[in-house]
């Protein structure tokens, strides 16, 4: 039998930016904003740095960006790389969602990510253009539909198990791409201590600009400037496997490996028409990341442009050899896109439940958790 919700404000179920003790100058780990990942609810990596400011939180926090553009493009996680009793700390620019007694962790971060809270998070937002900020007095008056412990338990548990698919996959992929890198190294020790350089052999074409408002919703990641999707379109301008190097933004030089053909806006490009190594590319371009990135130029807006990538040294190419790691590594990087592909249902799949398991549209009280 189905109990009846109750209405509670936020603030009722919530604790917000909870105090905690950390003395200036204590090494703890730091998530900084760049870790949240678009609608990712794990969190990737973190740092181990002095304290000296920012939000304090503990595992099972739920953590919100409240500024633009970072809430709108989903940046909300929940925290589980803390040990027992250990205290981390972040960007000021995130509230900290911490569950009083009746709720669920997890029930708690679905809901902040959900239409609930995350749309009146977004329309609240005051301040100057490009640094507007959630105003959090109107997070703490929403008036929120509560279930019972039960049935929260049985909501999370549907889009948890969801989430930690997704959270495998990612495992698995981190792994795969490790090993194909492995294989590199010992093929290629010394690849890029060269008198010759990349554009002697393959130089990446610039992609054609498309803005979201002008593309056609498809299917067909258009890849820009950011470490994510742009938007999706009906067309693609490559061919699949192909590796996209983002062009300008904070983000420029992001070099990315996609299995499906994709639209190159604010990017390059180096696809399967002009070479049949990619994969071979893609390692080396990734594993000199960080090079990449410290080539930008331009202070107010950096860009990586295909004469940079041109530019960089390597060593005189056996080709032969090239394609033997081609041929060696293939079906690791199929095996990986395998795995992007069902991230990707799973993802749909999740956000699909959300806003029906949040609202209460899917009745889950004879659900037995």
């Amino acid at each position: 039998m189905k109990c009846k919700w109750q209405i509670k404000k936020l603030s009722e179920i919530v604790d917000f930016n909870p105090r905690e003790s950390l003395p200036k100058g204590r090494i703890a780990k730091k998530i900084g904003m760049d870790k949240l990942q678009p609608f990712c609810r794990d969190i990737m990596s973190y740092e181990n740095e002095p304290f000296t400011s920012g939000t304090k939180f503990r595992n099972g926090d739920t953590i919100m960006a409240r500024i633009t553009p970072c809430l709108e493009n989903g940046k909300i996680a929940k925290v589980d790389i803390l040990d027992e009793g250990e205290i981390g700390f972040g960007s000021t620019e995130y509230i900290v969602f911490r569950a009083k007694e009746g709720i669920d962790t997890d029930y708690l971060y679905y809901l902040v990510c959900s239409s609930i809270v995350r749309e009146p998070a977004i329309k609240s937002m005051v301040g100057s253009s490009g640094r507007q900020r959630v105003q959090t007095d109107v997070l703490m008056n929403l008036d929120i539909k509560v279930p019972s412990v039960e049935e929260q338990k049985v909501i999370s548990g549907i889009l948890r198990d969801l989430d930690d698919k997704i959270k495998l996959n990612n495992t698995i992929n981190n792994n795969l791409e490790q090993q194909a890198q492995d294989i590199f190294d010992n093929m290629f020790p010394d690849i890029s201590n060269g008198s010759h350089t990349i554009g002697e052999y393959i130089s990446p074409k610039r992609g054609k600009g498309l803005l979201s408002k002008n593309a056609i919703y498809g299917s067909v990641p258009v890849i820009a400037g950011g470490l994510e999707p742009s938007t999706y379109h009906n067309v693609a301008n490559t061919q699949s496997p192909v590796l996209a190097i983002s062009a300008s933004g904070a983000n420029a030089g992001y070099v990315s490996l996609w299995n499906i053909p994709i639209w190159s806006s604010d990017s390059s490009f180096i696809d399967s028409s002009m070479t049949d190594d990619v994969y071979f590319w893609y390692v080396l371009l990734k594993k000199r990341q960080k090079e990449i990135f410290d080539a930008q130029t331009g202070s107010a807006q950096p860009h990586i442009y295909p004469q940079h990538i041109a530019s960089m040294s390597i060593t005189g190419l056996d080709i032969e050899k090239v394609h033997s790691y081609t041929l060696i590594t293939t079906p690791i990087f199929e095996m990986i896109g395998h795995y992007k592909e069902e991230k990707t249902i799973l993802a749909s799949t999740r956000d699909a439940l959300l806003p029906k398991l949040m609202s209460g549209e899917l009745d889950v009280s004879n659900i037995e958790i």
